[in-house]
């Protein structure tokens, strides 16, 4: 494919937010955002609103956004299978398909409707937020999209028509060589980072602010990488530029499980925590503040649905 011309974006969220900002001024109709439902009715006469501004986008069902040339998968776990769905509707027979999950199964799960060779392998990087009804980020914070092949580290052609696209949308990218691990490392970020601070309900600062929960973070984190090396996959460091990104979050921050408790959303644990516990039990790794802290998060989602509103029972 020597140039990417039309994309399908399924999930208006958070981090389909960054794309339709990115790509709306330059693709037009060209960019279509998909759903089904309520959800597509909603987008028809609403739009997206993104860091003060509204989108009009170009909300379409799946059929109507068939031979797109890629498809973004930007939807949270919960309807990840639901996405895969609508997205084997979309792919022609070289459509690029990425998704845009933090976890490491959503690739397989949406290759496995649509055929594994459309997929890239990736991870995102981005702090945002919902207020006052639009969703909001720091483009100049956004660390963007990290992609590549997972069988090979080239640049291949495929690769090379992403890059372009990005380039001239604003997008923020860089091209991963080794995706795989580095998919590890953000997965183990996400687990020891976003899931302490949940529990507690408190800000990014505590990290560095109590000895307490700093001891969590890296208890978590050291079992991800030992659940990776039993998998042959040795974890990478985090580079320079990681730490000093996580060294400059503000401190009330709260990372997207805590908005989610927040809001009285389900959260993601499964794709984090669940997916770990799955692998860590196939390959007989003791992970025990991973499996506490699942169902520590699980209890609290179980709070927000109701479950302990005994009364006077």
């Amino acid at each position: 494919m020597d140039k990417i011309r039309k994309v399908a974006l399924v999930g208006a969220g958070a981090v389909g937010s960054y794309f339709i900002a990115c790509l709306f001024d330059h693709l037009g109709d060209d960019l279509r955002v998909v759903a089904e439902g309520e959800r597509l009715e909603r987008l028809k006469k609403n739009g997206v609103m993104i860091n003060g501004r509204k989108y009009p986008v170009n909300a379409v069902c799946p059929e109507e956004a068939f031979g797109a040339d890629l498809v973004l998968a930007a939807v949270k776990y919960n309807g990840i299978h639901e996405a895969a769905d609508m997205i084997a509707r979309i792919v022609k027979d070289d459509t690029i398909v990425i998704s845009l999950l933090n976890g490491l199964d959503s690739e397989e799960i949406i290759g496995n409707r649509c055929g594994m060779e459309h997929m890239l392998y990736a991870l995102m990087l981005i702090q945002s937020w919902r207020q006052d009804g639009s969703i909001w980020f720091a483009p100049e914070a956004v660390g963007g999209v990290r992609f590549g092949e997972r069988d090979t580290a080239e640049r291949t052609g495929r690769i090379r028509a992403v890059e372009e696209l990005f380039d001239r949308t604003g997008v923020h990218y860089e091209f991963e060589p080794d995706i795989i691990p580095a998919m590890w490392l953000k997965y183990a970020s996400n687990i020891s980072r976003n899931m302490p601070q949940a529990l507690f309900g408190i800000g990014a600062g505590s990290y560095a602010d109590s000895e307490h929960v700093a001891l969590i973070r890296d208890r978590l984190f050291e079992e991800v990488t030992q659940v990776a090396a039993a998998k042959g996959i040795i974890i990478p460091p985090p580079s320079p530029a990681t730490i000093s990104a996580w060294n400059n979050v503000k401190k009330s921050a709260r990372f997207s499980t805590l908005q989610d408790l927040d809001a009285g959303r389900p959260t993601e644990t499964d794709m984090f925590l669940g997916h770990l516990l799955g692998l860590a039990k196939e390959e007989g790794v003791s992970v025990p503040y991973c499996e506490f802290m699942y169902h520590a998060i699980k209890t609290l989602e179980e709070k927000n649905e109701g479950l302990f509103d005994y009364g006077d029972n």
